[in-house]
C-alpha cells in the first residue's frame, strides 16, 4: 500500500510539468553582415562583438525549470553565402576536462559535451534539421521529424570548429545555405524560422535549452522551438548540385568449399550526384555504387525466437530513410514490444541471402519535402546475384500532413528479376491527440508471383508519454505467406498483444546520487494464426530499476516465460523438440558513466530456459583517457544446461575488440576485432578514415574472416581497398 501511495503522491506532483509551448514564442533577429569569417572558435572578428545573443537559460535535467547551472550564449550572423552560429558555454572544469569519449562523427548524444542548434526552416513546427558538436569539434547531424522519426545518418555539410579554455569552450558554426531547407525567397522579404539552442553540460548530466520544452521531451521537438525573425536567405543557387566522384582498388582473395578460391584485383570508379531542385525537392543519382567503407556488423548470438534486425550502415540509403521507414520497431528497447514490421528496409538491395555483397550498376532517389506532405521514390539496378542475371528494386513513398501533428501515408515496393515479382504494399497512419497520447497504425499486404502466394500484416500501437509516467498497448498480426521481399519481419504466422507502463519517479526522498526510479511491467502475448494456440507469454518486470544522476544504471528485473514450440526451435545449434516449457529468469544490470574516461557495464541473468538452464553475462569495457584514444572490449558469454533433445551443456563466447584512434574528428584509424566460438569465427576489419575536406575522404580499409563452415572445414576471405572521393559542390 505503502508504494503505491508514494507512486499517487508522485503523479499529483508531476502530472502537471507537460505544459504547454510558450506563447508568444520566443524570438532572435540575427544581424547580416557582407564579409567572409572563418570558422576557427576564436571569436576573434569584430562582427561577433555586436552580434546579437541569447541565453540557454531553462533547466530540462535534472531539474526541469530550474535556471541552467552555468552560462550558455549563443550568437548568430549571416551573409549571402553562410549562416554562422557561435556558442559560448562557460563552465569550471577546466581546459582539458570536457567530455568526448571519442572523435567518431554522429557520436552517442548522452556521452559528450555538447552543443546543438535545431532548424525549422519552412516553419511547420514539425521537422528540423539538427547540426551539433562536441567540445572538441566532432559533428552530429541528423533530420527529425515530428520527434519521432530521425535520420541520425545524414550528413550535412557544414564547417565547426571548437576552442577549450578553464573558464568556457566554444563552437563556431558556419553553415552553407545549400546545406539548409526553407522556402523560395527573392532575397529581399523577410522570414521566420523555428529554432532551438540545446547543451548538454556532462560532467553533472546537465540538459539546458533556450525555449522551453518538457523533459518528456526532446530539444527536436519544434512546436516548442522559438522563432528566429527577419531572416533573408539568399535564393536557391541555379544549379545547387553536389558530385562526389570516386576511385576504389580492390584486391580479394577467398579460400574455402562454401567461398570458393579466387584471387581478384579490381578497379572501379563511380559516384553520386545529389541535385537540390529546390528547396524542397531533391534528385540523387548513383552509379557503379560502392559501400566497401561502410561499418561492418558486430555479431550476435541470437537466443530469443525473433529474427535479428541488422540495421543499415550505407551512407546512400541512410540519407532521407526515415520517410521510407514506415512500419513498426521496438522504442527505447523494451518500450512498445518487440516486433518488427518494416515493408522496405534496404539492406535487401545489393546484398544476397547470406549478406554478401552483389554490384549495384545504378539508382536514383527522388525526395519532396514540404510542410503539407512528403514524397519519395527510389530505383536501383542490381546485377548478377541470387540466381537471376539482374534485379530491379523500386520504391512509392507517400504522406500527407493533417491537422498540426497527424500524417496518413501509404509505401509499395517492387523487386523484379527474370525469375520472379514481389510487391508489397502499405497504408500507414499517425495521430498525436495531444502532447502526451499518439498513435500509429498500419495495413500491408504482399504478393509473389512465382509461388502465387499473397501475405497481410497489420498493427496498432498505442503510446502515453509523460514526465512521470509512460504507457503503451501494441498489437499485431502477420500471417504465414506474408514475405515483404524488399523489408523485414521479426515473426511470421501470429497474432500478438503488447502492453507495458513504467513510471519516472523523482523527489528529494530519493538518495542524491540517483535521478529517477524507474519500475515497470511489460508483457507479450503471441498465438499461432494457424492453430489459434498460444505460443509464447512473456511478461518482464523491473521493480529496482534506478538511473544515476551520472547517466549510469542500477537495475534488477525479474521474467516469466510461457513457450509452446510447434516446430523445433534451435538456438546456437541446440535442438529443441516442441512441447510446452514454462520458466523464470532473474539478472540485474550495473552500468557506470558512460561519458568518464573509464567506463563498463555488466548485465547479469540466469534462470530456467525452455527445458534446461541458462546463464548469460554481456559486459562491455571502455578506456579513453583522451579524447583521441578509445579502446573497448566486449563479452558475451552464454552457459547452457542440460538444453534441447540431447540435453546439451555447451558455452558459447563471442568477444569483441574495437580501438578508435584520432588525431583530430578528420583524421582516424579504426579497428574490430571479433571472436565467436559458436562457428569458430574470426573476424578484423581496419579503416583509416582521411575527411581532407568536408565529406571528402581517402579510406584504406583491412578485412578479413574466417569461419567454421556447414562441412566443418575453415573459410577464409580476405580484402583491402583503397578509396578516393572527392565532394564538389556547383
Amino acid at each position: 500500500m505503502r508504494f503505491y501511495l508514494i507512486l499517487f503522491i508522485s503523479f499529483c506532483a508531476y502530472s502537471q510539468e507537460v505544459f504547454k509551448p510558450m506563447e508568444p514564442r520566443k524570438e532572435f533577429h540575427p544581424f547580416k553582415i557582407e564579409r567572409t569569417l572563418k570558422a576557427d572558435g576564436l571569436l576573434d572578428e569584430m562582427e561577433w562583438i555586436k552580434a546579437p545573443s541569447v541565453h540557454l537559460d531553462f533547466q530540462v535535467e535534472p531539474f526541469q525549470g530550474r535556471k541552467a547551472s552555468f552560462n550558455s550564449t549563443v550568437k548568430l550572423l549571416y551573409n549571402q553565402q553562410y549562416l554562422y552560429l557561435a556558442a559560448i558555454l562557460k563552465d569550471s572544469v577546466g581546459k582539458n576536462a570536457y567530455r568526448a569519449p571519442n572523435l567518431k562523427r554522429d557520436y552517442s548524444f548522452g556521452e559528450n559535451d555538447l552543443f546543438g542548434i535545431a532548424i525549422d526552416g519552412f516553419n511547420d513546427k514539425r521537422n528540423a534539421i539538427v547540426l551539433q558538436s562536441n567540445a572538441y569539434g566532432a559533428q552530429r547531424d541528423l533530420l527529425a521529424f515530428d520527434d519521432r522519426q530521425f535520420d541520425i545518418d545524414w550528413d550535412g555539410l557544414y564547417r565547426v570548429r571548437t576552442h577549450r579554455t578553464d573558464s568556457a569552450w566554444v563552437a563556431e558554426f558556419a553553415i552553407p545555405w545549400q546545406t539548409l531547407r526553407y522556402p523560395k525567397t527573392d532575397g529581399i522579404k523577410t522570414q521566420d524560422w523555428g529554432i532551438n539552442f540545446f547543451r548538454l553540460r556532462r560532467s553533472s548530466n546537465e540538459l539546458s535549452v533556450w525555449s522551453p520544452h518538457p523533459r518528456s521531451m526532446s530539444p527536436l521537438r519544434m512546436d516548442y522551438a522559438g522563432k528566429l525573425t527577419g531572416i533573408i536567405p539568399p535564393p536557391s543557387t541555379a544549379t545547387n548540385i553536389r558530385f562526389i566522384p570516386y576511385m576504389l582498388q580492390v584486391n580479394r582473395k577467398t579460400e574455402g568449399t562454401e567461398v570458393g578460391n579466387t584471387n581478384l584485383f579490381d578497379f572501379k570508379m563511380g559516384g553520386e550526384i545529389k541535385w537540390a531542385i529546390s528547396p524542397t525537392s531533391v534528385m540523387d543519382f548513383t552509379f557503379n555504387t560502392d559501400f566497401a567503407q561502410a561499418d561492418v556488423d558486430l555479431q550476435v548470438n541470437n537466443v530469443s525466437r525473433f529474427s535479428v534486425f541488422f540495421p543499415e550502415r550505407r551512407q546512400f540509403f541512410l540519407e532521407n530513410a526515415s520517410l521510407f521507414s514506415a512500419g513498426l520497431a521496438p522504442i527505447d528497447q523494451v518500450l512498445g514490444g518487440s516486433m518488427y514490421i518494416q515493408p522496405f528496409f534496404s539492406r535487401t538491395i545489393g546484398l544476397d541471402q547470406n549478406v554478401n555483397p552483389i554490384a549495384i550498376t545504378a539508382g536514383t532517389r527522388f525526395v519532396y519535402r514540404s510542410e503539407k506532405r512528403n514524397l519519395g521514390a527510389i530505383y536501383m539496378r542490381q546485377g548478377e546475384g541470387d540466381g537471376d542475371p539482374f534485379t530491379n528494386f523500386y520504391v512509392g513513398r507517400y504522406s500527407e500532413n493533417v491537422g498540426k501533428q497527424n500524417r496518413v501515408g501509404a509505401i509499395v515496393t517492387s523487386k523484379s528479376s527474370p525469375s520472379n515479382n514481389s510487391t508489397t504494399g502499405a497504408i500507414d497512419a499517425f495521430i498525436r491527440f495531444n502532447d502526451k497520447f499518439s498513435f500509429s497504425g498500419m495495413g500491408t499486404i504482399t504478393q509473389d508471383s512465382q509461388v502465387g502466394n499473397q501475405g497481410f500484416a497489420e498493427y496498432g500501437q498505442f503510446i502515453y508519454t509523460g514526465n512521470f509516467f509512460r504507457a503503451y498497448w501494441t498489437q499485431t498480426l502477420v500471417t504465414e505467406k506474408y514475405n515483404p521481399a524488399m523489408g523485414f519481419v521479426a515473426r511470421r504466422d501470429i497474432l500478438s498483444n503488447s502492453q507495458g507502463f513504467d513510471f519516472n519517479v523523482r523527489g528529494n526522498w530519493l538518495p542524491s546520487f540517483i535521478r529517477s526510479w524507474g519500475p515497470g511491467i511489460y508483457t507479450e502475448v503471441y498465438h499461432s494464426l494457424r492453430t489459434g494456440r498460444i505460443i509464447e507469454q512473456r511478461a518482464l518486470s523491473g521493480p529496482l530499476w534506478f538511473d544515476l544522476q551520472n547517466g549510469g544504471i542500477l537495475g534488477g528485473w525479474i521474467e516469466a516465460s510461457a513457450q509452446n514450440l510447434e516446430d523445433t526451435f534451435s538456438p546456437v545449434g541446440i535442438n529443441i523438440k516442441p512441447g510446452q516449457y514454462a520458466y523464470f529468469r532473474k539478472g540485474f544490470l550495473v552500468s557506470s558513466d558512460p561519458s568518464a574516461k573509464y567506463s563498463g557495464s555488466t548485465e547479469y541473468a540466469w534462470g530456467g530456459f525452455f527445458d534446461g538452464h541458462l546463464q548469460n553475462v554481456d559486459s562491455k569495457f571502455r578506456l579513453a583517457p583522451l579524447p583521441q584514444v578509445n579502446l573497448g572490449l566486449s563479452w558475451s558469454w552464454n552457459r547452457f544446461e542440460h538444453v534441447g533433445a540431447a540435453s546439451e551443456t555447451k558455452e558459447v563466447n563471442l568477444l569483441i575488440v574495437e580501438s578508435r584512434l584520432a588525431i583530430n574528428p578528420r583524421f582516424q584509424l579504426i579497428g574490430f576485432y571479433q571472436k565467436n566460438t559458436t562457428d569458430n569465427l574470426n573476424a578484423v576489419n581496419l579503416r583509416f578514415s582521411w575527411e581532407y575536406q568536408p565529406l571528402s575522404y581517402v579510406y584504406l580499409v583491412f578485412n578479413s574472416l574466417n569461419y567454421q563452415g556447414a562441412d566443418s572445414t575453415q573459410q577464409k576471405q580476405q580484402s583491402f581497398l583503397a578509396k578516393l572521393s572527392y565532394l564538389k559542390q556547383f
